[in-house]
């Protein structure tokens, strides 16, 4: 008997615990208004047929491909009995969670308050930093809401500029735009490069290139499909010019996506670093997020600017992964690996101007950008390697402040706090 069921859920993991949740389960109930997103798979042949009779989103190979239906076209792709019809889930935007009751965007001000935020400061260990450098040739895939790229300090940063999200084609480039602020936010933190006027933000690794990939619409919606479709454009791009590409992605869910699990695979498999946001799920253990609880993605928990036990803490809300699996110092499934400042961390924004979100979405940048970095420092690591580096600082900065942290590995805060030096 065919399945019919919903795949490849997602979550934003976004400021002050706003998220974008999966919708939910979908009956069989169709409206004769509504389309689609489907992935179809089955024998060769019969794939073959359904691709020339209803259209190829995302071609994956041996698992299928996705396409959109109208509600005519699903009701007859569900009577044949050849294929396995699944949905694909979309993803819509949450409440805003007690911690507060604005909306990100509501402080944006016009220059930022400090351009080393406290983040760049301690991942830098160097309170007194005036600015940042380093990410030469290594690129950055930041897969978001997209990215405001002519941002003051964003400028000159973008090497490609894509939009995964579009009803009609699965690929625009060229086409990246914000209007969400989050993707804007996420990107200033990677590589901002302190405004062409002097008076802006910067970055962790400002002489990075930015892959800004639009995988989320401006409400924070999207289909898991289309994230796995840029996660393997990214590694193949990466794989046919040769370059070192780290994806950056601030976005997870609570359950595992059989697409992006096997995009993530995929591209780790091309020599491409994964880095993924743990998800604000916490303090409680095993709530760690997906894609950032795969063993090929780098999960980073989120660290606020409060000293606890000598350390920085861990924010109650940055998720925890599986205590059973502490002191090992091995990433398993649902594991986090590092931490990195995600509270109250000052970045770009849409509109030119410069807000102060928290999340896990915000710690991931921060490591992203100092991979980047120390990539551009040390070209003959391959991904695996600059990865063993990570956790080797990591292992240098213990973290022993916040809910689950303890001496070593630990499910709060991973191997602990990789930092420049």
């Amino acid at each position: 008997m065919k399945k019919k069921r919903v795949i490849g859920s997602a979550v934003l993991s976004v400021a002050m615990g706003l998220s974008v949740f999966a919708s939910g389960a979908f009956g069989q109930q169709v409206e004769s208004n509504e389309t689609y997103r489907v992935m179809i798979q089955g024998p060769s042949a019969e794939q073959a047929k359904a691709k020339a009779n209803y259209g190829v989103r995302w071609d994956f190979g041996q698992n299928g491909f996705t396409t959109t239906v109208n509600a005519k076209q699903y009701q007859a792709l569900l009577k044949n009995k050849n294929l396995e019809i699944d949905r694909v889930a979309q993803v819509s935007l949450s409440p805003l969670s007690k911690e507060s009751a604005a909306k990100p965007g509501a402080e944006a001000a016009a220059v930022p308050t400090d351009r080393t935020p406290w983040g760049i400061e301690a991942i830098y260990n160097d309170s007194a930093v005036q600015s940042t450098s380093g990410g030469t040739g290594v690129k950055v895939a930041v897969l978001d809401t997209g990215v405001f790229t002519s941002h003051n300090d964003l400028t000159g940063q973008a090497e490609q500029c894509k939009d995964f999200t579009q009803f009609k084609t699965p690929l625009v480039d060229g086409s990246c735009n914000d209007k969400n602020g989050h993707g804007t936010h996420v990107a200033g933190t990677v590589l901002a490069h302190g405004g062409a006027n002097g008076q802006g933000i910067y970055g962790v690794a400002p002489e990075a290139d930015l892959w800004a990939y639009k995988v989320l619409n401006d409400r924070g919606s999207g289909y898991s499909d289309d994230i796995a479709g840029a996660i393997q454009h990214a590694a193949d791009q990466a794989a046919s010019i040769g370059s070192k590409v780290i994806i950056s992605m601030s976005l997870g869910s609570s359950s595992k996506s059989s697409l992006i699990a096997d995009a993530v695979d995929y591209a780790y498999g091309k020599g491409v670093l994964v880095v993924a946001a743990a998800g604000n799920s916490g303090p409680a253990d095993n709530t760690i997020g997906y894609p950032g609880a795969l063993v090929n993605a780098v999960a980073v928990a989120a660290l606020e600017n409060v000293q606890e036990n000598g350390s920085y803490r861990v924010a109650d809300f940055s998720s925890r992964g599986n205590p059973a699996t502490d002191g090992d110092y091995v990433i398993q499934e649902r594991d986090v690996e590092v931490s990195a400042p995600g509270r109250a961390i000052e970045s770009t924004w849409p509109d030119g101007s410069y807000n102060t979100i928290s999340g896990t979405s915000m710690a991931t940048p921060h490591v992203s950008g100092l991979a980047a970095k120390i990539w551009a420092e040390n070209p003959s690591l391959t991904h695996t390697g600059l990865r063993a580096e990570l956790q080797t600082r990591s292992k240098q900065y213990d973290i022993l402040g916040g809910t689950g942290a303890a001496a070593g590995d630990d499910y709060a805060s991973g191997f602990g706090f990789p930092r420049v030096k």
